[in-house]
Formats: C-alpha cells, structure tokens, sequence
C-alpha cells in the first residue's frame, strides 16, 4: 500500500502532457489503449480485465461539480461519496500533501476495499479549484495496473480558466491579479452581468411584490427576492448547491460568496470574513466591489444566521452603518451577536400575499420527530417514541378543497395510527388569511402568505385563532 501511495503521489506534479487526447467537461486526456470505454452521465470510465490471473481495473473521470470551499472539504466529499459509500471502506485514506498548481489544487489518496473476496484498492485523485472540484478515481485489485493509472494521470491537463469562465482571479485594484498563496482563502470576482434590477418574475401567482409599512418593497426573482429601500438593495437568495456545508466560518463564506456574489461584480476590494461565537453563529462576509451592470463601485455585505444567505449591497459602507447601526468591518468573534438581528429579520421579507386564484393542486406537510429512550436509573436502552404527521390540502375548481391529516404516534412496535378528514369551500378573506368551512370538526380561519425558493413557493399557514408560538407550518406544491 505505501509502495503504490509513493507511485501515485509521485504522478501528480506532471499533470500537463501533451500528446493526443480526448476531452471530457474540464479534462483532456489521454486514454489507456484497448481498454473497454464507457461513458455514462455523469462519468467517463475506462476498464480492463485480465481473466487468466482474475485481475481488473477501472479508472472513471468523473463530471466537475461546485466545490465546497476548499480542496480538503472537496477530497473528503468525494472520497465518501466515490468510495466509501460504494465500497465500504471505513479507515481513512492515505494522503498526499495538497500541491498548487495553475490555479488549482490538487490532492491524492488510496485505501482498502474488498471485492469478490479479494483486496481491492481505490485511488482518488480530486483537483480543486475555480469554483469547480473534478476528481478521478481509479479502482483495482493488482499492482499491474499502476504503470496504466499513471499513463492516465500524467497525461490531464485541466481546462485553463479564465473570467468568462467564473476565474477565480481577483482584482486588487492595483494592476496585480492573483488567486492568493496556498494559506489564504481568496473570493472570486467574475464580470458575468447577472445585476439584480426591479424585474418581476411571473410565476403563475397573483402577488409578485409587497410594499411593507417599514419602507422595503419585495420584488419575487429569478434567484433571490430583492428587498428595497431607498439606495439599499438586499438579497435574499434561494439555496443553492455549494453554498451550505460543515466548514470553517471564513471557507464556509467564502464558498457561499464565489458562488453567490462573485459573478456579477469586479475589482473586489479589502475582502474579508467575520463571524460572532454563539450558538446561533452568524457568518459575514464583506468587500468593495464594481456591479457589473450599472459600473458603480458599492459595498456589499454577504449574511448568514441559521436562515439562507442574504446579500446587502450599499453605495458605501456609512449608508450601510446608518441602516443597521453597526460597523461590519469592526465584528469579532466576541462581539455582541444583538447587533445581528436587523440582518437577521430581513429573511421575513420573503412575503407575499395570497389570492383565491392562488390556491390549485395538493399542498403537503410533513413532521417528524423521534425520541430516544434510557432507564435513567440503569441506563439500559428504553425503547423508541416516535410521532409523525402528513397534512394534505387539495384545491380544485371554485375554492372546494379537502383536507387530510394522517398522525402515528407511541412507542415503536406499538404505534397508533389517526386519520381525519374533511372538506368544503375556500374564501380569502384578505390577502393575508383564508377562512375554511370546515377543518376537523368546524370552520377555521389561518393567517397566510407565500415565501419562494428557486422555481417555487411555499405555502404558510398559521391557526388565527390559536397562533402559539407564531411558527407557520410550510407547505409544498406535491408533484
């Protein structure tokens, strides 16, 4: 294992051959001959087996997808989701030591597998870099294969990136361009023009736009809903893939920046991460930068508390101060997590009214919560208390509706199971609550808005007569 390790380490720094090769998404290369190709949506593969000895090997390029933040976030996600999971290995892989080159970064590891009874070993290489985490993962049960897996390797050469390309090149704003030395985190600044403007998005519902009595307009999006007031633009953005994971605050945000931010500014400036130690933790992320679409330079702050990201862009920091009342530049990790709540509440701008023309098709909600149980006096395990719910609305033609509520609920082996229905007619009494003739046992008025994500929304409901907590229970358009 060590001896093939050292081989396969030693292959990483030649990565860029030239010879004859094909191209797959960000990758040339130069296929092993006479081996049996298959190309499937997301990999390229490459296989060859030696019936005589029983020996085999296959080596799959795999199609880039968004990196976490880092090229260690990047190796243990693929190494889990290429290996471990397919192949059952548990220990930890072997390594190399992370290597820089043209952009990217690169790192290597092998471990144990057992195939068909006999030791099987992976090697995955993962190349991080501009946004993008590509990897390769080669597969085999004897050490005959390695002078073919290092052939392949030598022989990549990355697609050279550049801005057109989301390049993760920063302009410093002093004729130097650079992506930072291999101990720094650097966020991308890309010049696609993707400005947000005061464009509705249609999307079929009555309401696209709320004017709030505290002076911001909401305005629904292609990504985001954009929230307004005076010279102030804030963000609210959709989950997006890349942009949430376990990570260290500043690669956390800095990921969530180069895929959120970045492209549609330029010529970012004092780019820098902060975040407050409380349970709660808030992340922030902030520069100067030029907005692609209107030239103007702005100060632009990136949020996240528990909620999605949301991106506050200012003409200039003071007007961002005299807002929120606060100075992001001068946040530490002991600074006083209050200061974050008028960031915070900006997520409750993801609100739009309701129209009776609004309500069509099944809406579902589902609930689950499971309780583990111990003797507190023996500590020997108790069982398993459970309670699950599924609610259901079907809308049809002239406000008629039926209602379903499906509850299992007890201990585990010992459940009950409760379902209630009923049905009847629909008004909306105003555009933010509905009234239903019948729910359960009589008739029920809810408070009610839409929020959206990406190429939906949400239906909210709150009981009007019993709000409790005032948490409304969501609900999703079912398929």
């Amino acid at each position: 294992m060590k001896q093939l390790l050292l081989c396969f380490v030693f292959i990483i720094p030649a990565m860029v051959a030239l010879s004859q090769k094909e191209t797959y998404d960000l990758v040339s290369y130069t296929p092993p001959a006479k081996w049996k190709k298959e190309a499937k949506e997301n990999i390229i593969s490459y296989t060859n087996t030696n019936k005589k000895n029983s020996t085999w090997c296959r080596i799959g390029i795999v199609k880039s997808t968004a990196s976490k933040g880092s090229i260690e976030a990047d190796f243990e996600s693929e190494w889990q989701e290429l290996v471990a999971k397919p192949y059952g290995t548990t220990d930890a892989p072997q390594a190399n030591e992370v290597l820089d080159t043209a952009g990217w970064k690169i790192k290597a590891g092998v471990g144990k597998f057992s195939f068909n009874n006999r030791d099987a070993m992976a090697l995955l290489t993962t190349m991080s870099g501009y946004n993008r985490c590509v990897s390769v993962v080669s597969l085999t049960n004897s050490q005959d294969y390695i002078k073919d897996i290092q052939s392949l390797l030598t022989s990549i050469d990355l697609k050279k990136m550049n801005v057109a390309d989301q390049s993760p090149i920063l302009n410093t704003g002093d004729n130097s361009t650079g992506i930072g030395t291999q101990n720094q985190t650097v966020p991308a600044t890309t010049s696609n023009d993707l400005g947000p403007d005061n464009t509705q998005r249609k999307d079929g519902f009555a309401f696209s736009s709320t004017n709030f009595d505290d002076g911001w307009t909401s305005i629904v999006q292609e990504d985001w809903v954009q929230v307004s007031k005076r010279s102030i633009k804030v963000l609210l953005h959709y989950p997006k893939e890349g942009t949430i994971f376990p990570a260290d605050p500043d690669v956390l945000t800095t990921a969530a920046w180069n895929i959120l931010v970045a492209p549609r500014y330029s010529n970012l400036k004092n780019y820098k991460t902060a975040y407050i130690a409380t349970y709660n933790r808030p992340y922030l992320g902030m520069g100067y930068a030029t907005e692609n679409k209107t030239g103007k330079e702005v100060f632009v702050v990136l949020f996240r508390q528990g909620e999605g990201w949301i991106e506050f862009i200012a003409p200039d920091k003071n007007t961002f101060i005299q807002e929120y009342k606060f100075d992001p530049e001068t946040i530490k990790w002991d600074s006083n997590s209050d200061l974050m709540n008028p960031l915070a509440n900006m997520a409750a701008h993801n609100k739009f009214a309701v129209a009776a023309s609004d309500f069509k098709g099944k809406w579902t909600s589902d609930f689950t919560g499971i309780q583990q149980l111990y003797n507190v006096y023996t500590g020997n395990y108790a069982g398993m208390h459970m309670n699950q719910s599924n609610e259901e609305f079907v809308f049809g033609n002239g406000g008629n509706y039926s209602w379903k509520l499906l509850v299992v609920n007890g201990m585990a082996g010992n459940a009950k199971f409760t379902e209630v229905k009923s049905s009847g007619k629909l008004t909306v009494t105003n555009n933010w609550q509905v009234h239903f003739t019948k729910i359960e046992t009589g008739p029920k008025n809810y408070n009610a808005f839409w929020s959206c994500i990406k190429g939906a929304r949400i239906l909210n409901l709150l009981d009007a007569q019993y709000p409790g907590s005032g948490i409304y229970t969501k609900y999703g358009l079912a398929k």
